[in-house]
Order: C-alpha cells, then structure tokens, then sequence
C-alpha cells in the first residue's frame, strides 16, 4: 500500500507525515486550551497591604499555606499534624535550600499563625516571606487589582 508513481510496478518507501503531524497539531491545540484551566495553588483570601512585590517565578521557594478552616498545606500536599510540619520544613526546605513564603488567610486567627510561624522558626528556618495583596484602588470608573500571590520581601 504505497504511493505510486508513473510505473505501477515501483512503490515510493517514503513515509506519510501527513498523518503525523496532524495528530500532533490536535494535541498541541488541546494542550494549550486545557493548561489556563489547571488550578494552581490555593484559594486563599490573603489580606491586603501597600507594600508589595511580586512573587518570584523560580522553583527555588515553597509556599505554606493556612487556609480559613484552618488546614495548613506546603505547596498543595495537606500537613494533617502540626507537629510534623517542623520534619517536613527541615526536608523539604532547609536541607534544599529553598525560600518559604507563608500565606494566610486574613480570617485565619493570629494565634494559629503565630504557632504556624513558631513551628517555621523551630524547623531552622531563618528568612520568611508573607504573601499578601495589594489593596483594591478606585480610580477613573475602573478597579484595578494585584493578583494573589505578592509577597512582602523576606526579612
């Protein structure tokens, strides 16, 4: 079954890529339309300050989160105790040398963040950024927000 040419006897041995790279445009197409649409991160309601920069876009840093129920997170993984956030803040940050940024959720109480914190410092984490959002500003008819996800510089 191959593409002939002038002499009916003859067969080209070339290979279609017709085929090929059809399929392979589809799957480009669907691959884009669908990678906007993953979820990335947490839904948290971070508060608001004036002094904000933008989160940095390497893999070098973690993000531990404190939702309003109350459940903490590194990255997306769910830390069920807190007692064993310390082990995972020495495995997976101090011993790689990644940055740790702590959001939470501004109806999270400060004591659970404070103790949140405490469990940071215990790990022998010594810089620690806190994700915040810049506040809404009114102006021309318009509003114009920061997205989630700006932190405030590690101290």
């Amino acid at each position: 079954m191959g593409a002939s040419t002038g002499n009916q006897n003859k067969f080209v041995s070339e290979i279609n890529v017709t085929p090929f790279v059809d399929v392979m445009l589809v799957l480009l197409i669907i691959f884009m339309v669908a990678t906007p649409m993953m979820s990335q991160g947490l839904d948290v309601d971070l508060p608001q300050t004036q002094q904000v920069a933008a989160l940095p876009s390497e893999n070098d840093h973690m993000m531990l989160t404190v939702r309003r129920d109350g459940k903490i997170f590194l990255d997306e993984y769910a830390i069920d105790n807190l007692d064993d956030l310390e082990g995972y803040l020495k495995n997976l940050v101090k011993d790689k040398n990644k940055t740790l940024f702590l959001q939470a959720d501004k109806s999270v109480p400060y004591g659970l963040v404070v103790e949140v914190m405490g469990h940071i410092k215990g790990a022998g984490i010594e810089k620690l950024g806190v994700v915040a959002d810049k506040p809404e500003v009114q102006g021309a008819g318009t509003k114009a927000k920061s997205g989630p996800g700006t932190p405030s510089k590690p101290k």
